[in-house]
């Protein structure tokens, strides 16, 4: 079978849930035409995505959230107005994905988050059947459990997520824990994509507090708590642009530049871990057994910390207190049934990616299972 990948260029999940399913298909045989990636000019593609993709890597401007005051929630009426603006510009690219996909001529598109990819298999669909892939699908289940946020904010992540997944065979929704299936919304519930590299470490409980920050606006607060806990060794991660590879701010606080073999490393060897919630990291730190203090950045954030924890990942703040994590170390219970829902990953994602590439080679087969149309 053929692929062609398209992710969203936001933040480092989907790039890492890509890379893991690069690895996956190639040790099935499988070939990746492309990986085309929707950017946006405020961010840059991360160094060790553009090393370990084995097929060209394919930019295009698509649409994102910008940053509010002191580069920490992003504005969402600030960021809709600005996209408005450059809608000519998505349009022409909603063509490009187009062209893009009629060139390679894959068996599926697997699109991570994209919501131009979505928009385009509303408006101009594509002959082949499309596939999409991310923790936010569980948003659209019906038995998902919300945090009880903003009915609008929850209203347009849901109204952005479907927006996503228009004209999609399938919705695989990765998932802290194992859900039935959504068979009317055409939610397939499976577990998380991680790294070979997580599920080979041997964590050990060491004498730091590891942490990732996706915007730098984080960065004061977490200085000025350092500044009253100076004792405490803190190695925080972000992906500023032309950020030095390690910036010592202090003896015991350093900031380094955002590197997945680095990264992987100090947390095996933390003794608790402090993010925005994204859900990639959040998975690691389980599979880890490492308390997580969770900082949501925006509804969707808030949405997966809620969710984790369910699954027992750690505690959720309105800001970094690095003390309430040193306090919750020691109740702290690692979520054991974690790894084993996590080996199952392979066997639920592919069998569902062979089904949707059997229904469109043989139509015939459609609807034996399910008959969608988005």
């Amino acid at each position: 079978m053929k692929y062609l990948f398209v992710v969203q260029g936001e933040g480092r999940g989907h790039f890492t849930q890509a890379l893991v399913m690069q690895e996956r298909i190639r040790m099935r045989g499988d070939e990746i035409a492309a990986f085309l990636v929707g950017k946006s000019s405020a961010r840059q593609l991360p160094d060790y995505f553009l090393n370990q993709a084995t097929a060209p890597v394919i930019q295009f401007e698509s649409p994102n959230f910008l940053p509010a005051a002191q580069n920490k929630r992003p504005g969402l009426w600030k960021s809709v107005f600005y996209n408005l603006l450059k809608l000519p510009v998505f349009i022409s690219n909603m063509n490009f994905i187009r062209k893009q996909i009629k060139l390679y001529e894959p068996d599926i598109v697997l699109n991570f988050y994209e919501l131009l990819t979505g928009l385009t298999y509303l408006f101009m669909p594509p002959s082949i059947p499309m596939v999409c892939i991310g923790h936010q699908y569980m948003f659209l289940h019906r038995k998902f459990r919300f945090p009880k946020k903003s009915p609008v904010e929850l209203f347009f992540l849901k109204f952005f997520t479907r927006l996503t997944s228009m004209g999609a065979d399938r919705r695989l929704a990765l998932s802290f824990y194992p859900m039935g299936d959504d068979i009317s919304r055409h939610i397939v519930v499976v577990p998380p994509l991680l790294r070979s590299e997580v599920t080979r470490l041997e964590p050990v409980k060491g004498d730091y507090i590891l942490g990732y920050m996706l915007n730098s606006g984080y960065l004061s607060e977490i200085s000025k708590w350092h500044e009253h806990n100076p004792e405490e060794t803190l190695h925080f991660f972000w992906d500023k642009k032309d950020a030095a590879e390690r910036l010592d701010i202090s003896s015991t606080f350093s900031l380094f530049r955002i590197n997945d073999k680095s990264f992987l490393k100090q947390m095996a060897g933390c003794k608790a871990y402090s993010t925005t919630a994204g859900f990639e990291s959040v998975c690691e730190a389980l599979y880890l057994q490492k308390p997580v203090l969770m900082v949501p950045a925006h509804i969707e954030q808030e949405c997966n910390a809620f969710d984790a924890l369910r699954a027992g990942a750690g505690i959720v703040s309105d800001n970094f207190d690095l003390s309430a994590l040193l306090q919750s170390i020691a109740i702290y219970k690692p979520n054991t049934l974690f790894r084993r829902w996590v080996a199952n990953a392979d066997t639920l994602i592919f069998s569902e990616l062979k089904e949707v590439y059997l229904s469109h080679k043989y139509p015939e087969r459609k609807g034996l299972i399910w008959n969608y149309h988005a």
